[in-house]
Parts: structure tokens; sequence; C-alpha cells
């Protein structure tokens, strides 16, 4: 996934990035253990209000896209996210612009290493071709009888793998 250039030196110091989505509007307790230690935190929409956003500030800076539930002009809200980290690009949307989002219509229509995303809330990750597809599922209300869940995404020497950590409360 990364590309080196002469001058390139590899990164072997992990970076972790959270994933989370569909929070529409509740950051639950055990959020903060699962993303302690994080760099940065990537949310997949159904955000639900500047609070989610403010808390999760809190554990590590946030950029996040909007989802259907979401107010479209909201200023800290993307329609999508594209952000290189360690060699390692990452797109982030909600889904909802494919209705029901496929990991194969993600990879058909976004370019990126790594394919967030979110609007199911059931966490999948997938690998496609060599590129990692990844729903955190939804860590906000309760939902479907799915286990609330986040992700934790960590970049070594440029290559990518994810771990979805279910919340207990």
């Amino acid at each position: 996934m990364r590309r080196r250039g002469a001058a390139s030196m590899p990164n072997d110091e992990p970076i972790v990035v959270g994933l989370i989505s569909d929070t529409h509007g509740l950051v639950r307790a055990g959020v903060y253990d699962a993303l302690a230690g994080v760099s940065l935190i990537l949310h997949a929409g159904d955000v639900g209000g500047d609070d989610v956003l403010d808390e999760l500030a809190l554990i590590a800076p946030v950029a996040a896209v909007f989802g259907n539930t979401d107010d479209p002009d909201d200023p800290r809200l993307a329609q999508e996210i594209v952000r290189d980290v360690s060699g390692v690009r990452i797109h982030v949307s909600h889904g909802h612009e494919l209705g029901q989002p496929r990991p194969e219509a993600l990879a058909a229509l976004y370019a990126g290493d790594v394919l967030v995303y979110g609007h199911t809330h059931r966490a999948l990750v997938t690998w496609l071709d060599g590129r990692l597809v990844v729903n955190p599922g939804a860590a906000g209300p309760r939902r479907f009888a799915l286990v609330p869940s986040v992700g934790r995404l960590t970049i070594v020497n440029g290559r990518a793998d994810v771990t979805i950590v279910p919340l207990d409360h």
C-alpha cells in the first residue's frame, strides 16, 4: 500500500487511527477505553451533534463526514474525507450515498488503500484486491440486535490492519 521513493524511510512505529460511526448523539462510556491511545479519530457519519465531536476530541483529533441523519451544511462535517496516514490513503464516507452500501460498490466508486463507511450499523472487515474495506459498526444506541462497536486501524510500515472492538457499555 505504501509507495516508497528513494528518500523514503520505513516507519516501524505503529500509528493507530480510531474508526467510529453511527453514534446518533451518544458516546458510550466504553468508547474512551476502546479508542485510548489513537492519534486520530475518523467518524463515518450519523454523528448526532457537536457534543459527540467535542467528546471524541477529548481522546484525539477528530474528522467526520455527515450521514443521512446529519445536517449536510454542518461546517464540522464533510461529504468525504481522504487522508494519507503514514503512506496509507484512507477514504471515509457514510455509505448512504450508495443506498445499501456493499464493499464491492465502495471499492468501485472510491480510491484509497482503506475505505471506511458506516450506515448499515453492522461491523464488517473485507479485503478486496489488496484494499481494506471497513465498517466499524454502530457505536451509538443499540439497534437491530447488533453489538455496538468501533474499530482500531493500525498502520505499520505502510501496511494497514484493523481490529473491531465491541462496546459492552
